[in-house]
């Protein structure tokens, strides 16, 4: 907030008239970047400082199923990862084996992607079917979905529905690094991006993998493929139950839920710490 006041008839010392003037109001601060808090679903998106702590129900109740409408009138089963590009919300409703989609304004519940009955097929819409996924995240234009129990990670383009397979192969377990249905997942969970690449919490095997967006490149970050809870560089560091993952596009922050730690890896060099 400024006060302006804004004065007539008055000169500088070369003649020039000055229309107005400008100070501060009393107390005004400056926000730094550190005073941000950060981490929307695309991470690095500033949050309002001044959140409201007023709880509501915005979708769903206490009751299971898989209907779409508005409000508390919809229904989910255990819905699991959630997204957001600002507009919409984006779940991962594991037990329908659903994408469902919520207009954050309204309420309004609808399904985006998923037939309802287990299964790896791509399409569009309706006509695509998922296992169990858990971990969803998005760069404003596509999805990008942990299909948990296929083992694989999926794609879906949010203004068609269109629904294809990034990486790995349904029913195929393995730790394999290669490209797109060639590569090999175990039970992927938790998934973040920073717009390029995607990163995985390969739970099944202990691994945190990358993901280029642009090729569907898969490589392992970080991890032995054991279970342990070893800080180092890359793949001599080691997890044990991997599943929260999120980035503020320089590092990764992991939730290890069977060590009961928070891990950072630095992107750049692999590097594992924990930090709490």
């Amino acid at each position: 907030t400024y006060k302006t006041r804004v004065t007539t008839g008055v000169k500088d010392t070369a003649g020039n008239a000055l229309s107005s003037q400008y100070e501060t109001s009393s107390g005004f601060t400056t926000l730094t970047p550190s005073s941000y808090q950060m981490g929307g679903s695309i991470q690095g998106t500033e949050l309002s400082l001044r959140l409201p702590t007023l709880v509501t129900t915005l979708a769903g109740a206490a009751a299971t199923g898989s209907t779409d409408a508005t409000g508390t009138s919809a229904r989910f089963n255990y819905p699991f990862g959630m997204t957001t590009d600002g507009t919409n919300l984006y779940v991962a409703d594991n037990g329908n084996s659903l994408i469902r989609k919520i207009v954050i304004d309204n309420g309004t519940v609808t399904t985006l992607a998923g037939t309802g009955s287990v299964g790896s097929s791509n399409g569009t819409g309706t006509s695509a079917s998922f296992s169990r996924a858990q971990g969803i995240t998005t760069d404003g234009t596509n999805l990008y979905v942990a299909d948990t129990n296929n083992h694989m990670i999926r794609k879906i383009v949010i203004s068609t529905g269109v629904v294809t397979t990034l990486a790995g192969s349904a029913g195929s377990t393995g730790t394999t690094d290669a490209t797109g249905t060639s590569a090999r997942f175990n039970g992927p969970f938790g998934m973040t991006t920073d717009g390029t690449n995607l990163y995985v919490a390969d739970t099944g095997n202990e691994l945190i993998r990358k993901i280029v967006i642009s090729t569907g490149v898969v490589t392992t970050l970080a991890g032995t493929g054991s279970a342990g809870s070893s800080n180092g560089t890359g793949t001599s560091a080691s997890f044990d139950g991997p599943i929260g993952i999120t980035t503020d596009g320089t590092n990764l922050y992991v939730a290890e839920m069977d060590n009961h730690l928070i891990r950072k890896i630095v992107i750049s060099t692999g590097v594992v710490t924990t930090v709490a």
